[in-house]
């Protein structure tokens, strides 16, 4: 059975914490809460630094979607910006830059995907027991 859940979010800071809950009640029980409230945080914090989403009246889509093959699908819809998001080269002094990777080391797969008017940033994590 497939089903999908979509919220959005004004582009501010304050807003990452309320899709890390939309993100958590959907999957409670259903799938790794905290592997996808890791990847939500990272993906909505890089849409409201990196994007123009953090402008002014700036927002972000949070889309959650349970597939039939035991996948979890977090995607942040973003409304774009001048960097495309990719995998830094981090050294351990520095602070941030670390948010991809993660998702890289806790995801089945991710990856970027450019609209017209913005991007959406997803990754894929195994539901729990699959």
């Amino acid at each position: 059975m497939r089903s999908k859940w979509c919220r959005a979010f004004p582009g501010v800071a304050e807003e990452v914490a309320h899709a890390r809950h939309f993100v958590a009640a959907l999957l409670d029980g259903y799938g790794p809460v905290e592997d996808a409230v890791l990847v939500v945080s990272e993906l909505a914090t890089n849409a409201v630094r990196h994007s123009l989403s953090g402008s002014a009246g700036g927002w972000f889509l949070v889309v959650v979607c349970f597939g039939g093959d035991d996948l979890v699908r977090i995607e942040v819809v973003d409304q774009g910006g001048e960097r495309v998001p990719h995998l830094c080269d981090v050294t351990s002094q520095e602070e941030g830059g670390r948010g991809l990777l993660l998702i890289a080391a806790c995801a089945k797969d991710w990856g970027v995907k450019n609209w017209p008017d913005g991007r959406s940033v997803w990754a894929e994590l195994a539901r729990e027991g699959a």
